[in-house]
């Protein structure tokens, strides 16, 4: 599986939101390909993802790319990426 970490330019916001992925996978007992992109590469590379994390905002930017698109409100809140992760991904 392959997961996109999207955010405005590519950098802190996108980091953050791949390490909370990394944590939550692990709770989840999951493995995936984390890449970290800006919107503009995001689009470029939605072809290749399975799920792309991002924000609402972001997200209305990514309207009618494959990947399942997760918004996340609060990229520091472990437990919300564990929960929306885990329903994306279709574990309990």
């Amino acid at each position: 599986m392959k997961i996109l970490a999207v955010c405005g330019m590519g950098l802190g916001s996108g980091l953050i939101l791949r390490m909370q992925a990394e944590k939550a996978l692990k709770e989840l007992g999951l493995q995936a390909d984390l890449e970290v992109a800006d919107i503009g590469t995001a689009r470029a590379l939605a072809s290749t993802a399975d799920l792309i994390l991002t924000s609402e905002e972001l997200a209305q930017q990514l309207v009618g790319v494959k990947p399942r698109i997760v918004t996340i409100s609060n990229f520091i809140d472990l437990r919300e990426m564990v929960e929306k992760l885990g329903a994306a991904i279709g574990t309990p």
